[in-house]
């Protein structure tokens, strides 16, 4: 390949990447359908074995899907919302603690003046914010209402990827087929047994992680909710569903549940919890999740 061509080819790439930037709005409800659908499939296949009309293997699939999807919002919409409302609430004595347990350090090694009025003035500032603002669903919806496209965008995306994952998913073996169609005659076995192993792989990892991010949140949620700390389902439920990154939910969860019980009690003996909560948590995930 000249320099040319490899030019022209950066160039292709980088305004492919640009267009899918613009069009994410409009792509995003089908890259949505299309994951639903890529997951639930193998379930269809399963009960279609059965001798099920693929139909009603759909049927049963998407209802289980998008009722899964409900009630995950309305169990985990208010929880946060709760875990928002006694975060802002506490925020001034916060900060008043971060201000005593951080100040003398700023003075003695930076010669610094944190200025504790200023802090408890933003606290108070940001919580009155909230309560007039009425919590976390009038916030979005707030939000969302002020413009007529933004709301009229919602409300289709809303429809479009149920629509668009029951469709998906009834014809999912036609359009594998159509594009199996598509290829060389000489190089369709090949393209099959890698685009095959790739699905087993792909899949196996996509429900897998799935399914240990959801578990690792339940078990940092109920875990500091047990230790006594006020955001438990908050940071456990961060912890859980950044842990797709090795390493990285463990790390956030607690830097952010340490701050937090520091903040909210400081003992020694409630931050050693938290320690052995994610070590439990991690202990887990390598042995049994």
């Amino acid at each position: 390949m000249s320099d040319l061509q490899k030019a022209l080819a950066l160039v292709l790439a980088g305004a492919g990447g640009w267009l899918l930037y613009l069009l994410g709005p409009i792509l995003t409800p089908f890259l949505v359908a299309g994951l639903l659908a890529y997951l639930g499939d193998p379930i269809v296949d399963r009960i279609e074995a059965r001798r099920v009309p693929r139909g009603a293997a759909v049927g049963v699939v998407f209802l289980g899907l998008f009722a899964l999807v409900g009630l995950l919002l309305f169990l985990l919409i208010p929880l946060i919302d709760s875990q928002i409302r006694t975060l802002v609430a506490n925020l001034p004595v916060y900060l008043e603690r971060i201000e005593w347990l951080v100040g003398p350090w700023l003075r003695e090694r930076f010669g610094l003046e944190p200025n504790a009025s200023a802090l408890g003035v933003l606290g108070e500032s940001i919580r009155a914010h909230w309560q007039e603002a009425g919590g976390l669903a009038a916030t979005v919806a707030t939000h969302v209402s002020r413009s007529g496209m933004a709301l009229i965008g919602w409300a289709a995306n809303l429809v479009l990827v149920p629509v668009v994952t029951f469709y998906l998913l009834r014809d999912w073996d036609r359009l594998l087929d159509g594009l199996r169609s598509l290829l060389p005659r000489s190089r369709e076995a090949t393209a099959v047994q890698l685009a095959r192993e790739t699905d087993e792989v792909l899949g196996a990892f996509l429900r897998g992680q799935l399914l240990v991010m959801l578990a690792l949140g339940g078990i940092y949620a109920t875990g500091l909710w047990l230790v006594g700390l006020d955001l438990a389902f908050l940071i456990g439920g961060v912890a859980g569903l950044v842990n797709f990154v090795p390493y990285l939910g463990f790390i956030l969860g607690i830097l952010l549940a340490e701050i937090a019980m520091g903040v909210q009690t400081g003992q020694p003996l409630d931050m050693a919890l938290v320690l052995a909560v994610f070590a439990f948590g991690q202990v887990l995930e390598g042995s049994v999740l």
